[in-house]
């Protein structure tokens, strides 16, 4: 890797030299633009405060550490909505167009992501994907300009599986989204079950904005299983409450959900005044971050913070951004595409902006790992490490983490 002082150098003679590259460039001089496209409408907007806090926590520690490339960060965004991209698009069009960012995080859903990446990445934009499960994202056409710091589902799949087939389940329902998130997952689930020995059947798909999912459970109930995958996001209450009515609550057989059910309020949807309704649904998602500096900034950012799930990614995909960045000594995109794997693995080893950027001015390589753990991208821009958190829902209608399980 060549000098990050004579790349900045580069970049400030280039823009000596020609002036008007300065804005086009990322020129040390200039201001890193970033922005976000984030739930604040829609199916998971329950995930979007702790999600947009935590990017504007890692902002705040980035300029607390002198910015990047000798100025301060600016942050923007604006709503995901739904799965229909509607939104997102209006909102990623605007931070195109408009705010002229480098970087986009976001955005949450898998699906979302999908609607807007061709536009973010076709741009010669940088895309930062702190939610995005989806193996479908490993390899796509992205340019190369697309990463994310979730793992994909292919290593979340056989969690599932061999915690189904542990807890004894021979014959299990896989439910989910009609939509890329919970098509391949249910996917992957179903053949990774059937490889650890039990049965599964094929996914049982149901549209997320039907009126009701009665045909889906009468699929379920004709399959007659003794567990079942459930991926939902806020049709999860719903979804629950005609699963009781048919004797196929969590109380019956082994439920098993992922992030997007993961509500403080769950028992009070499914069934106000009866907190033990949920009781006995288990979960696994990656795990949430531990990092108490971190969640304490958090929460005084966030008031009443009920949901932290990938916060800590959101946090460290903003920091993963700004150290490409300061490792290229350039604000162009391509530039900080170019560094994105190269700040998350095989370097010394560092866990803030700070360090890492004192690390930098010493010319040293770096190996971030961030408040959402180790995070070593590989060439497709995917995690290839991740721990799992397994976790149920208690009579008081409380979430207990049970145990984490590392995975990849």
């Amino acid at each position: 890797m060549a000098s990050r002082k004579l790349q900045a150098l580069s970049a400030l003679a280039a823009c000596a030299t020609l002036l008007t590259a300065c804005s086009q460039s990322g020129g040390s001089s200039d201001a890193l633009s970033v922005g976000y496209v984030l739930p604040e409408t829609g199916g998971i907007a329950f995930l979007g405060p702790g999600m947009i806090g935590a990017a504007k926590v890692a902002t705040a520690d980035i300029n607390d550490a002198g910015g990047v490339n000798g100025a301060d960060l600016k942050l923007t965004g604006g709503d995901e909505g739904d799965g229909d991209g509607a939104v997102a698009t209006q909102t990623v069009d605007r931070l195109l167009n408009t705010d002229n960012v480098s970087a986009v995080i976001g955005a949450a859903a898998s699906g979302v992501s999908l609607k807007i990446i061709d536009k973010v990445t076709s741009a010669g934009v940088v895309q930062c994907a702190p939610s995005n499960t989806s193996p479908t994202f490993t390899d796509y056409d992205d340019g190369d300009f697309y990463f994310r710091d979730a793992p994909s589902d292919a290593l979340l799949a056989p969690v599932f599986a061999s915690l189904i087939v542990k807890e004894g389940g021979k014959r299990v329902a896989v439910v989910g989204r009609a939509d890329d998130y919970g098509q391949s997952l249910t996917k992957a689930a179903a053949e990774e079950i059937v490889a650890a020995g039990a049965e599964a059947s094929d996914p049982i798909l149901y549209d997320p904005t039907a009126q009701d999912f009665d045909a889906e459970v009468r699929d379920i109930i004709a399959y007659k299983p003794d567990a079942m995958v459930l991926i939902a996001f806020d049709e999860t209450a719903a979804i629950m409450r005609r699963l009781i009515e048919a004797g196929y609550g969590p109380q019956d057989i082994k439920i098993y959900v992922g992030t997007g059910s993961k509500q403080a309020d769950l028992a009070e949807q499914v069934e106000p005044g009866n907190a033990a309704s949920v009781q006995g649904l288990l979960g696994v998602n990656p795990a949430a971050t531990s990092n108490e500096d971190f969640l304490e900034k958090l929460r005084g950012e966030v008031k009443d913070l009920s949901a932290t799930q990938y916060t800590g990614e959101t946090y460290d995909c903003v920091t993963l951004v700004a150290l490409a960045a300061e490792q290229a000594g350039s604000n162009d995109p391509q530039d900080i595409a170019d560094n994105m794997q190269s700040v998350s693995a095989e370097g010394t080893k560092c866990s803030s902006f700070a360090e890492c950027k004192d690390l930098l001015d010493d010319d040293e390589d770096i190996d971030y790992d961030g408040v959402s753990g180790p995070i070593e991208l590989d060439d497709a821009g995917d995690p290839t490490k991740a721990t799992y958190d397994e976790w149920e829902f208690q009579a008081d209608g409380s979430i207990k983490t049970l145990t984490s399980v590392d995975a990849g």
